[in-house]
């Protein structure tokens, strides 16, 4: 499991032309599933999401996580985080998660989000959506 978090000034997510999620100040997240991704992969990189430490302090030190600075979080799923890459010119897929699995594994994800801060926008698994963000700093991290 893959997941891209990047600091935000704002994101959004449309599909079909409809804006299905957007937040303000906070976190833009692209998560990838792979094959042999479990339960506890969730749990631990749901938890460290929302305690990572990527916002500034007031001496402008990363030491404040999401929840500490009042920000939202957007989750996206984008099985091409589990591409490979490694070998040719085209990506190759048969590292990610079959999509049933990686939708189960990727609403868990957001569940588990959820059951621990209120402020949590998604996009929409499987759809071809158009996500628009302006990075802060720029800053993004790849947790796995």
């Amino acid at each position: 499991m893959k997941v891209l978090v990047q600091r935000a000034l704002n994101a959004s997510v449309v599909v079909d032309g409809e804006t299905i999620g957007a937040i303000d100040h906070g976190q833009l997240v692209l998560i990838g599933i792979e094959k042999g991704d479990t339960e506890d992969d969730v749990q631990r990189l749901a938890d460290k999401l929302l305690k990572y430490r990527m916002f500034g302090d007031e001496d402008g030190k990363m030491n404040l996580n999401v929840q500490q600075v009042n920000g939202s979080v957007l989750l996206v799923s984008q099985f091409t985080l589990a591409a490979e890459t490694k070998k040719g010119l085209r990506p190759g897929f048969s590292t990610a998660a079959i999509p049933e699995e990686g939708e189960r594994l990727f609403n868990d994800f957001v569940n588990k989000v959820r059951t621990q801060y209120d402020k949590v926008e998604t996009g929409r698994f499987g759809a071809d959506m158009k996500v628009s963000f302006t990075n802060d700093g720029p800053v993004t991290f790849m947790l796995d």
